[in-house]
């Protein structure tokens, strides 16, 4: 296939077919996996590898993650799917005592290949119970991987990543990005804890990850049509985070925002600005969202989002 356009959900698709044509021990196992998924992320995959690898399960989040953590001991290779961040919190005991610490606690006798897809985010309408950024949980969780891909691209190569990385990781797709389009280059590997440099300046450093790539990317735009030049960076992977290529940027603009759809309270922003401060002496802010329930009204809801001209607003202070 090489470079075609697909959408973030294809790309997941793709993915998962070039990793189960490669390794038969990579296996599916969730609600809703058989007919594609509640987003299309594993459409076509039951017809094409049958029911014994793209498994259909009760509708049991602890079942399903705790039989996913006995499958990869036993030597398989389990994409476990949550369906949404907010149902994996059923499934976090087997998560957080028994893949995250096995290999620890086993001085290496067992490992954990799992994949935890567990899409995060704000869910439009879809209020408090269904609009949770937890990412910063999982970061503060020794024994995992955290990734959360903003492009297609990156959902394609980090989902083949994670599948062969050999311990737990978490992969936190966002709700709202799988129909968003883009090229795709299918031979294309995305390490694991490398960022990627979307813009270039030296005004200030600014660092997000998932959808809130979006309205970063729109702040950057309204910044330099003012002539303030923005070094834009998709951290991609939140655990490891790449310290080099953002401690770097900091320690030459002399300025860190970092911003997150996530709550601002105790949020994985805070891990880097302090890391930043602490490393490079740079000046830092950070932007996330108030410490409130997402409303299902879509005037609550816009309280909790983080818009362009928050960003820009917190941009221009920090330049200034």
């Amino acid at each position: 296939m090489a470079v075609t356009t697909l959408s973030y959900s294809e790309a997941a698709v793709r993915a998962l077919q070039q990793e189960m044509d490669a390794d038969p021990r990579v296996v599916v196992l969730g609600e809703d996996v058989g007919r594609g998924g509640i987003f299309g992320q594993y459409k076509g995959l039951q017809q094409q590898y049958g029911a014994e690898r793209v498994i259909d399960t009760p509708i049991s989040e602890a079942a399903i993650m705790g039989a996913g953590v006995g499958m990869a001991l036993a030597g398989l290779r389990p994409v476990v799917e949550m369906r949404v961040v907010d149902f994996a919190l059923c499934g976090m005991d087997e998560l957080v005592n028994q893949a995250a610490k096995n290999r620890f606690m086993f001085g290496g006798q067992g490992r954990v290949p799992l994949v935890a897809r567990m899409p995060g985010g704000i869910w439009d309408a879809s209020a408090a119970q269904h609009s949770q950024s937890l990412e910063a949980w999982f970061a503060h969780l020794p024994g995992v991987v955290v990734v959360s891909p903003s492009t297609p691209q990156d959902n394609h190569g980090l989902l083949r990543a994670a599948l062969q990385c050999g311990d737990p990781v978490v992969y936190i797709e966002h709700k709202t990005l799988w129909g968003v389009r883009g090229e795709v280059d299918d031979t294309l590997a995305v390490p694991l804890g490398q960022a990627a440099r979307v813009r270039e300046g030296n005004a200030l450093t600014l660092v997000s990850w998932s959808k809130q790539m979006q309205p970063c990317a729109a702040a950057c735009d309204a910044l330099a049509a003012e002539g303030i030049a923005v070094d834009l960076i998709d951290l991609r992977t939140l655990w490891p985070w790449d310290r080099e290529t953002v401690l770097s940027s900091c320690a030459r603009t002399g300025r860190l925002l970092v911003v997150h759809e996530a709550v601002q309270a105790a949020g994985f922003g805070a891990e880097i600005a302090a890391s930043a401060a602490e490393a490079t002496g740079c000046r830092v802010a950070r932007l996330g969202a108030p410490r409130i329930p997402v409303g299902y009204a879509p005037v609550l809801e816009a309280q909790s989002r983080v818009g362009v001209d928050a960003i820009v607003a917190a941009a221009k202070k920090l330049a200034g």
